[in-house]
């Protein structure tokens, strides 16, 4: 099974009046789940059953704890026309840490010829809902970190962000790093978020190193949520309430190609 370990940091801005920014290091993995195997080439990461990290195909690909994995991806790219033979499938996520799973985005990534060609970013709030945001362009040619991709934002993130306004995604995966950036723009209202790290092949000593400095993985991810809720809020931002989610799990971006500043 082929497998990336990127010990990476993700960073957050808050755009508008009301200023707040952070940086924390995060694990994720970045996985071909085509090879059909229980487990990964280090002892300490396994595949749908219990490990100090682990990758659970019912977390990913579909409703929310009720995934399919790597088909979903398949059937939505196949639907849109995407040249499938030509493919490489890759899944960018952050694994389960020991009984600990929560992750704010993951990535399905579709590339031809080494470069990403198309991708869906496979959201989740804390409350339990999910909302999947398809991106490529019309022809599906090479998504290149100039390009910009677009989508409405549709579900509840953030309860002191509205659901209104779009993001805006720049993706960059070469064979050595990878750097994802996401605009989330309301008016003047809204967050800058940035994911990068470099690629480097899983192993027992990354994992164990992993362990070690981020403790508890995706607890650790919804104990600082939970800080930053906490600092927002005696900032004095304003608390909104949790919309419904879309009807629909999955819908369609569109693109343009503009420098990135």
């Amino acid at each position: 099974m082929t497998i990336d370990h990127i010990q990476g940091h993700t960073t957050h801005a808050r755009r508008g009046a009301l200023k707040n920014a952070f940086r924390y290091s995060v694990d994720y993995v970045l996985i071909d789940l085509a090879e059909h195997v229980a487990d990964a080439p280090a002892a300490l990461l396994s595949r749908n059953h219990f490990n100090l990290w682990s990758i659970h195909d019912r977390h990913h690909g579909g409703e929310r704890g009720q995934g399919i994995g790597m088909s979903w991806f398949q059937d939505v790219l196949s639907e849109r026309g995407f040249p499938l033979a030509k493919a490489e499938i890759l899944l960018l996520t952050q694994p389960n840490f020991l009984w600990f799973h929560f992750n704010p985005v993951s990535f399905w990534i579709a590339l031809i010829d080494g470069e990403p060609c198309a991708f869906v970013a496979e959201v989740n709030n804390t409350v339990g809902d999910r909302h999947c945001y398809f991106c490529a362009h019309y022809d599906f040619r090479p998504i290149t970190p100039s390009d910009q991709m677009h989508a409405e934002k549709l579900m509840h993130v953030s309860p002191f962000q509205t659901v209104e306004g779009a993001y805006r995604f720049n993706f960059s995966l070469t064979d050595k790093d990878l750097h994802i950036r996401i605009a989330y723009e309301n008016g003047d209202q809204g967050v800058i978020a940035t994911l990068f790290g470099p690629r480097a092949p899983v192993s027992n000593r990354s994992l164990l190193w992993g362990a070690l400095r981020r403790p508890l993985g995706a607890g650790r991810v919804v104990a600082l949520i939970l800080w930053q809720a906490l600092i927002l809020k005696l900032k004095g931002a304003r608390f909104h309430k949790r919309n419904a989610p879309p009807d629909g799990l999955l819908s369609e971006g569109s693109s343009s190609s503009v420098t990135h500043q």
